[in-house]
Formats: structure tokens, sequence, C-alpha cells
């Protein structure tokens, strides 16, 4: 319902903006508050108004995405520069996610090394993670054995993230029969639709026309009916999807 003239979502948005003036913070929130009022200011209060949100890691990884879009080298920078100050894991983490966000997986690897052979060494999560950085830097055999030693030692642990890394590592083998197994697994339950991008490629990769048109299909048809919002947060993924489909109708 409009008030004084103005929707709900810009009184929030500005708001926020007020906040973001009186407390010093960085001038690209005004931008995204009034460019995008209703994304932005459920960002804004997750990552800055919030405080629990604010100091939580997570809270922390969404500001870093947005400052990825505005300044791309900007965490690889920050990283570098703590880490430069502190060496703790806790610091060479973050370059280690930095630096894989910034295409440089070889040195990613060195970093996450780094830090699995410290306190971390058992971190499920950080495994995983390094697993990604392997397979990023052509290392598809090391990931594939560092996630199936991970599954070993801690088999009650699951993430969606890592099944799927596992999943491209074997592709990527060309270990058709079981990357084709967990990918079947995967486009039931993992949300968003990076899952079905992924596999829709390789099927074209491995020449299976009729499998990957009715994926195809299929993930079209799931993204139209997703909510605006969740559209968004998939574009990439919806984008590749589009180009996958364009490539298998003209060949």
């Amino acid at each position: 319902m409009p008030i004084a003239g103005l929707g709900l979502h810009i009184i929030i948005a500005i708001f926020f903006a007020t906040h973001a003036i009186r407390s010093g913070q960085d001038r690209y929130w005004l931008w995204i508050l009034f460019m995008f009022p209703g994304l932005g200011s459920l960002v804004y209060a997750l990552t800055i108004w919030l405080p629990d949100a604010r100091h939580s890691r997570q809270g922390q990884q969404v500001v870093r995405g947005v400052r990825r879009i505005l300044d791309p080298s900007r965490e690889l920078r920050e990283a570098q520069e703590q880490l430069d100050i502190a060496a703790t894991p806790e610091h060479r983490l973050r370059l280690a996610d930095a630096l894989l966000g910034a295409g440089r997986a070889s040195e990613s690897v060195v970093q996450f090394q780094a830090v699995l052979s410290g306190i971390y060494a058992k971190d499920a999560a950080i495994t995983v993670r390094y697993a990604e950085a392997l397979l990023e830097a052509g290392k598809a055999g090391e990931a594939r054995t560092t996630l199936e030693t991970l599954i070993s030692e801690q088999p009650g642990f699951k993430s969606s993230d890592g099944h799927l890394i596992y999943a491209r590592a074997l592709a990527a083998l060309d270990e058709r029969v079981k990357a084709r197994e967990e990918f079947e697994v995967l486009v039931g339950y993992f949300g968003g639709l990076e899952a079905r991008a992924r596999y829709a490629g390789v099927l074209q990769a491995w020449g299976d026309r009729e499998r990957a048109r009715a994926l195809l299909d299929e993930s079209l048809t799931l993204a139209k009916r997703m909510p605006g919002y969740a559209r968004d947060l998939n574009k990439p993924w919806l984008a590749e999807l589009k180009r996958l489909d364009g490539v298998l109708r003209a060949a």
C-alpha cells in the first residue's frame, strides 16, 4: 500500500539509506538501495543493519559478493593485505576463496593446502572448497580422491556443493557411467539451476542429444516458474541453459 505517495519498498530503502549515511557505510550502498530498493534493502538489512548478520560469516560473504560486483579486485586486494598483516588460518582461507573467485585456482590450491595442514585439517566444508579449487585448477583426479577420502572419513557429512564438484570431477575424468549416476541424483534435489546447467553441458559434450534436450526443456520450464528473485540469483546459470539450448537447436 502506498504511503504518502511512495511505495513501502521505497520508504524502507530511504530508511536504510539514512542509516548508511549516519553510520558511515560505503557510498555504493546508496546506489544499491535506490537502484534495487526491494532486494537492496533486504541485503542491507541482513549484512549491515542486523548486528548478528553483519558480524556473522554468512553476512560477511554476502557483503563480499556485492563488493565483487562493484569492484572485482577489491576482495582479493583486501584478503592479501590481511594475510600480509597477520598470517592466520582465517586470513589465509579468505585469500584462498578470493583467489578461487578471481579464477586463480592454482594459487588458491596452495593456500587451501596450507590451511588444511593445521587446525582445520579435518574441516569438511573447507575440504569441499579445496576440492573445487583442485577441479578448477585442472586436477580432477585429486579433487575426486579428496572428496572420496572425506566421504570415507566423515560419512555423516552432507554437502550438495561437494556432490556437484564430485560429479564434475568424474565427468572431467570421462567416467561417464558414474558421473551420469551422480548428476541424475543431483538434478533431483540441488537448489538452483547450476547442477542442471553443468549436466546439460556435459551431456552435450558426450553427444547425448536426447537426454540433453529433455533436461534443457525441463530446466527452462522450471526456470519460468521460479519467482523473480530466484531467477535473479540463478541468472548466470539460466543464461548458460539458454545458450546450450540454442547450440542444440542449431546443431
